[in-house]
């Protein structure tokens, strides 16, 4: 009994440490967004009681490199939504519906894609967008984040649709409905977790992402909000008052995205409820 009781404290500071390393730069980032740049020098870690102060936010707000970096971000990450999402859910669709050898060997070839890191893609990437004449465009952009998440989408897809009962599928094609129309109609509406779920996981990878977009797009055809927050840096000094209210403005749209599906974010990771 007193074994059990101190593998359980232990596992009890354990989750405490852990949270508390995790939590550590988020109160940073929280406490010293509403102070003074010499506030910040002084005592880092000190609640903004006294010196509270929004001038970081607004001065960062109105910066041209900051509204640039948001709005090419938003494109990026909306674009990329909007062309995986559908893609990966028809995919996995056909594979999670058809119990073909061609099925399982596609669904292997998504997964081989999900071992590969980004990095190692990325120049083979830059030499066919070259030749497609979409280096330094937002499509070009678009249409890698979308290639490359693809095997994340069609993997979750695949996952929920294994819950939703294939009688729905039957009982559509007696009355008449083709694939496609049964798919769009009646399956896509009750993937709604596993939607959620996709939508937050990718737009967050591509918001984050910083080496992809400053290799395809380039600084000088456009930044995205990373890039923004690098170049918003100093050669030989830093405002960290101004560094501070760029990195909050640019949590709050991925933040607003993820507490607005939330509610189905955790279902569709999990395979979701059984539907029919």
């Amino acid at each position: 009994m007193t074994t059990i009781l101190r593998r359980g404290h232990l596992r009890s500071l354990s989750a405490v440490v852990v949270s508390a390393l995790f939590a550590a730069p988020l109160y940073l980032a929280l406490v010293n967004v509403f102070k003074p740049a010499d506030a910040i020098r002084a005592h880092p870690l000190a609640l903004p009681l006294s010196d509270f102060t929004t001038s970081n936010v607004v001065g960062a707000a109105r910066l041209s490199l900051v509204q640039s970096g948001l709005k090419t971000s938003l494109i990026i990450t909306a674009g990329t939504i909007l062309l995986m999402v559908p893609l990966s859910a028809m995919v996995a669709y056909y594979i999670s519906r058809w119990d073909s050898k061609a099925a399982r060997l596609l669904m292997l070839f998504f997964l081989f894609g999900l071992m590969l890191p980004p990095q190692i893609v990325l120049i083979p990437t830059t030499v066919i967008l070259r030749h497609l004449h979409l280096m330094f465009t937002y499509w070009g952009v678009i249409l890698n984040f979308a290639a490359y998440y693809l095997p994340f989408g069609v993997f979750v897809f695949s996952g929920f649709l294994r819950s939703v009962s294939r009688e729905l599928d039957e009982a559509a094609a007696i009355d008449g409905a083709s694939s496609l129309k049964v798919f769009w109609k009646i399956i896509f509406p009750l993937m709604r977790p596993a939607t959620a779920s996709v939508v937050v996981v990718t737009a967050l990878w591509t918001w984050n992402d910083f080496l992809t977009p400053l290799i395809i797009l380039g600084a000088a055809h456009g930044v995205t909000i990373t890039t923004g927050i690098y170049l918003a840096i100093g050669t030989y000094s830093v405002d960290y008052g101004q560094e501070f209210g760029v990195m909050f403005l640019a949590s709050l749209p991925i933040l607003a995205l993820f507490l607005l599906l939330q509610r189905h974010f955790v279902s569709g990771l999990t395979g979701g409820a059984t539907k029919g």
